[in-house]
């Protein structure tokens, strides 16, 4: 099995030997290659592949770590989590999160969201316009016809402010300027991503505008229960509470139907394998090239899982929480291997998913769709966790 792996004991001498350099308090201090007796399993990044100066500022890796040894890296090169090791069911660490060993490689990639926070508006806007108060706005079409993500510039590709808060927490901010990629308002942003001691990632979102303006935030992690490089995710079994979908046209932006995912391939109210329907002869999954499709999730809060997925190597079982009402499952269907990961594997076909916490694709243009207009004296907050545990 080709996982990232170390023994806990190892992991926690690895840690012992961090702690003890003599680095600034807000920065990761790591270059340290993981080993047991026979076998080295990858490493952290470091530092100095991080450190680079993009549009006038500087880039860095920051490290968080909890009471178990659980470790999560993050550059404010995007806001992008790198590395993510959490134990599987034998104690060793993964590193369930797939990512690349340095700024210069995100910033060459050919797929530009690895482990990104995304924004102003996470997803599609049809056609690269919206009307918002009487008055059309033009965004970039940079996944055409569609503006994704952002548009070409998003919040992927600038540098965060970042202040490391304690060991376990990194708060990021961004000003994102009026106008910027076409979207309304200066927007203040904070994002802050906490590795808890129950071995959860907690993204914490706030922006505010001075402009009536349209947001939705989310983070793209790429994620392999099994551990980067561990091969094909299309094993790994999937569990959602959404009766319904939002199903998309050709260009994958949502027909404006909400529809049940009861008798189709989008049915994940019991536990299936993302492989199990994913090449059915379906509109849907033609449109989407697999999953690439938002979720409506059923009612719920912040205090109960709304989607499982369980690696089937390693045993790891992710909770996704969130107090978002839509997740976007994308299982990797244009992942080509043109890229080098951290530890030297290539991004093949399907060998990662992501599970993006959001509202609707294309919501300012289909209004019956949960608002994501934010006006000034608003606040935009919202929470996601994704868990990591082994039972």
């Amino acid at each position: 099995m080709n996982t990232r792996i170390l023994s806990l004991g190892v992991f926690a001498a690895a840690i012992a030997a961090l702690s003890a350099c003599n680095q600034p308090a807000n920065k990761t201090t790591t270059n340290t290659t993981m080993k047991d007796s026979t076998i080295t399993y990858g490493h952290l990044p470091a530092d100095s592949a991080f450190e680079k100066t993009v549009d006038g500022k500087q880039t860095h890796l920051y490290t968080l770590k909890n009471k178990n040894g659980a470790i999560m890296t993050i550059t404010n090169y995007g806001g992008r989590i790198v590395n993510l090791l959490v134990p599987d069911s034998a104690g060793k660490m993964i590193d369930v999160s797939v990512g690349m060993a340095s700024v210069e490689d995100y910033i060459k990639s050919t797929e530009r969201y690895y482990g990104a926070t995304i924004g102003r508006y996470g997803n599609r806007i049809a056609k690269g316009h919206f009307t918002l108060e009487g008055k059309q706005y033009t965004l970039s079409t940079n996944n055409a016809p569609n503006s994704l993500h952002g548009g070409k510039k998003g919040y992927q590709d600038v540098v965060w402010d970042a202040k490391k808060l304690n060991d376990q927490t990194l708060e990021l901010t961004y000003l994102s300027k009026d106008m910027e990629e076409g979207y309304p308002g200066n927007l203040h942003i904070k994002v802050v991503y906490t590795l808890t001691d129950d071995n959860s990632m907690k993204a914490e979102y706030e922006a505010t505008t001075d402009k009536t303006t349209v947001v939705n935030l989310t983070n793209h992690a790429y994620f392999n229960l099994n551990g980067e490089g561990s091969g094909t995710i299309l094993n790994h079994v999937v569990e959602f509470k959404a009766a319904n979908y939002t199903p998309v046209d050709s260009t994958l932006i949502p027909t404006g139907k909400i529809e049940p995912v009861k008798g189709t391939p989008f049915d994940f109210t019991t536990p299936t394998t993302i492989g199990a329907r994913i090449n059915d002869v379906n509109e849907q999954l033609k449109n989407g090239k697999g999953y690439d499709h938002n979720f409506v999730l059923d009612k719920h809060d912040i205090s109960a899982p709304i989607a499982t997925v369980k690696g089937d190597k390693t045993g790891i079982v992710m909770e996704i929480y969130t107090e978002e009402p839509g997740l976007q499952f994308y299982s990797g269907n244009f992942m080509q291997g043109k890229n080098t990961m951290k530890y030297g594997d290539k991004d093949d076909y399907r060998t990662a998913f992501a599970m993006e916490t959001q509202h609707f694709p294309d919501s300012p243009n289909q209004p019956q769709f949960p608002s994501t207009v934010l006006k000034p004296g608003q606040t935009y907050k919202t929470v996601s966790i994704y868990k990591f545990k082994t039972k």
